[in-house]
């Protein structure tokens, strides 16, 4: 069950109810959630297979200049050109799969942020690994760990593990 004060926060935060959150599962630093894990199927039946979520709004906005920065598609190039790169992502995949049809399988191997042959939503990458930690995504733990260089992210919106 999640504190109803939770879903206050998550609903200011997107401006919007949130739908089908099963936890919080990361929290800022200060306490604020910021990514949330939510259910592969909402409440009206409809499929939603990114199983985490980014809901804080700076951090949002930080993914979203990453994107229109060109990143994605240097990462998604590099995953042509590093094996083991490629397989440590495939593996992120599999994780990622594993965990939502442990929860409701969707008949899909579709999983999320364009894994594992490109590299589609920072949004996605950033919330999975902020979720389940740092060595299981490695492109949001890499772009995590742009954004923990940048000001006013270190420590406040990023953990420390990210420095």
């Amino acid at each position: 069950m999640v504190d109803p004060a939770d879903l206050d926060a998550v609903a200011r935060q997107l401006g919007r109810e949130p739908r089908g959150v099963l936890e919080i599962s990361y929290r800022c630093p200060n306490g604020e959630p910021a990514v949330v894990k939510t259910a592969p199927k909402l409440p009206d039946g409809t499929p939603f297979p990114t199983l985490y979520y980014l809901t804080h709004p700076v951090l949002t906005a930080a993914a979203s200049r990453l994107e229109s920065s060109g990143l994605m598609a240097e990462m998604t190039d590099r995953l042509q050109h590093d094996a083991e790169l490629a397989a440590r992502y495939q593996a992120a995949h599999e994780s990622f799969l594993a965990e939502r049809d442990a929860i409701e399988p969707l008949g899909t191997t579709f999983s999320g942020g364009g894994m594992p042959d490109r590299v589609k939503c920072l949004h996605v990458l950033i919330a999975h690994a902020l979720a389940k930690g740092r060595g299981v995504n490695p492109f949001g733990d890499e772009a995590l760990g742009i954004l923990a260089a940048e000001p006013g992210m270190a420590g406040i919106l990023v953990p420390e593990e990210w420095l």
